[in-house]
Formats: structure tokens, sequence, C-alpha cells
């Protein structure tokens, strides 16, 4: 395990999706579409997920899904709400794009709900990843529906 910024992280390559499933039962504001959550878990127990510990306890996590030899995504991410603004998103982004780019990744990308929404703790989660040098590549109205217009950010490793 790796500590970086004060949080110790750890890689598991498959098999994440209980981890992730408690962790984001702690967050349904983001995170309470049954369907998702169980696509997000089949997803992690597949693809490598970081996770961040504090005295052995999970505070984070994100799931990296590689789309080609050069790009990758984070197709899912979620840290304890009482722990947000402690920088253990940025820290487990952090390693993320360390390992990726040693793997030859030039591009990463996430989506997640857009800014047309107006969903304040969506809002949120834009400024984060705008933080993060994250920039706006598409809107995507219908990706899930009208209700739920999704936005697709890209990050230049």
């Amino acid at each position: 395990m790796r500590d970086r910024g004060g949080a110790g992280l750890a890689w598991v390559e498959e098999g994440g999706g209980a981890i992730c499933a408690e962790l984001l039962a702690t967050a349904p504001h983001w995170f309470g579409m049954t369907d998702a959550n169980e696509e997000y878990r089949r997803v992690a127990d597949r693809c490598p997920t970081l996770l961040a510990n504090d005295n052995g306890r999970v505070v984070g996590f994100l799931t990296v899904v590689h789309h080609s030899p050069h790009a990758a995504g984070l197709h899912v991410m979620a840290v304890r709400p009482e722990l947000h603004r402690h920088g253990i998103g940025r820290t487990l982004v952090a390693e993320a794009e360390d390992r990726l780019r040693s793997e030859g990744v030039d591009y990463l990308q996430v989506k997640t709900l857009s800014a047309s929404a107006g969903d304040e703790p969506y809002l949120r989660t834009l400024a984060f990843y705008t933080a993060l040098d994250f920039r706006v590549l598409e809107e995507m109205p219908l990706l899930w529906g009208p209700d739920n217009p999704a936005v697709l950010l890209v990050k230049r490793l």
C-alpha cells in the first residue's frame, strides 16, 4: 500500500465490487439509482479499483476502465460524504493518473451530470474535476435520459 497525502492507497486489480457497493450506499444523492449502482459494482469486480484507507476503513475508491491503449476513464469514484474536501478524491485521481501514465495512457475521461441539470452537489462535482484540469469535451443530454443530462470531461495526461 502506498501512502500519499495521508491516505493509505491500495489497488485491487479485480473483485472491488463489494467495496464499491458499500461506498456508493454512503452517497445516495450521487448514487441513488439501483441499476446504475449494480453496473458500477460489476465493473469494479472486473477492473482495477483504487482504495483509499484511513486506519483500516475504506474512505474512498475509484475504478478505472481502459477504452484503448491510449485512453481510459474514471468509471466510478466515491468518497464518504462526511470526508469530502479533505483531499481524498484528489489523491485518488492523482494516483490513478500516475498509474495510467506509466501504462502509456494519454487521455483520461470522466462522465458526470451536466451543469445544465442545475443540481448543486453535481455542480461541486464538476468544479472538482475542472480544478483537476479536466475539460468539458461534450454535452450528451440524452445519454442517461432527459432528466439526467451527461457531460463528458477529458484530460490529457
